[in-house]
């Protein structure tokens, strides 16, 4: 497998660089990386889960360095074992330019894969290496510029938002009595089919109708029972009558 690209990033070639060889960079940017760290030799030693087609692996690998020109660019050589699914190798050299401010990098990468992952065919292999690559450098140019970062300040230190207005009450029936009513039917037919016998859905139905009667006359009751009522005597309210038509 040979792929090619270039992409740009909003950052210094310098700050572009260091990024390049931070292993706590590189393992939040590394699509299903679980692990990398430097070893004392300046390997990096990774562990990666990816699912290339229908199959899912895990590689351990070690990454080295060579023709190392700081901050221009290195090539890059590793290989991991994935068990019983297969192993892969290659190499990709990156070089740095700048670019108006940022850093355009571009690759090129040769990789070849044994094992089942071999028989899956290149057309798969190819389109999963551009997709992790594509996720990659999307995830390094925000890290690496800031962006990952600074969208959720601003959205913290931008102005407070207004508070979602009230719903109006809906119209109609009440779809909360509706479910009453509902679900009042199907357990007083339960009820009734525990009777058993002839007849006995009919009387579960008039169980079920008798429930959702009785709470409503009882929410009723409490509706009324809440609201103040005000009673005046007759003789009172003559004399307020006669005392108003003075």
């Amino acid at each position: 497998m040979q792929m090619t690209g270039e992409e740009r990033i909003a950052a210094p070639r310098a700050k572009v660089w260091q990024a390049l060889n931070d292993p706590a960079v590189l393992r939040q940017c590394i699509p299903g990386c679980q692990a990398l760290e430097r070893e004392p030799d300046g390997r990096l030693r990774a562990t990666v889960e990816v699912k290339i087609g229908p199959i899912g692996a895990r590689f351990n690998g070690v990454v080295s360095f060579s023709d190392v020109d700081a901050p221009n660019g290195y090539t890059i050589t590793g290989e991991g074992q994935g068990g019983t699914v297969g192993h892969a190798k290659g190499g990709a050299k990156v070089r740095l330019a700048d670019d108006n401010g940022g850093t355009r990098l571009s690759y090129e990468v040769e990789a070849q894969v044994g094992g089942r992952l071999a028989q899956l065919g290149g057309p798969i292999i190819d389109s999963t290496a551009k997709r992790l690559a594509g996720l990659f450098f999307t995830k390094f140019g925000g890290v690496v510029s800031g962006a990952a970062v600074a969208a959720p300040v601003q959205a913290a230190a931008g102005p407070p938002t207004a508070a979602a207005p009230a719903r109006a009450p809906a119209s109609g029936v009440p779809i909360a009595w509706i479910l009453a009513l509902v679900v009042a039917g199907f357990v007083g037919f339960l009820a009734g089919r525990g009777f058993g016998g002839v007849g006995s859905d009919g009387m579960g139905l008039a169980i079920g109708l008798l429930v959702l009667v009785t709470g409503y006359a009882g929410l009723e009751l409490g509706r009324r029972a809440a609201t103040p009522v005000v009673m005046l005597d007759p003789a009172l309210l003559a004399r307020l009558l006669a005392g108003a038509g003075q």
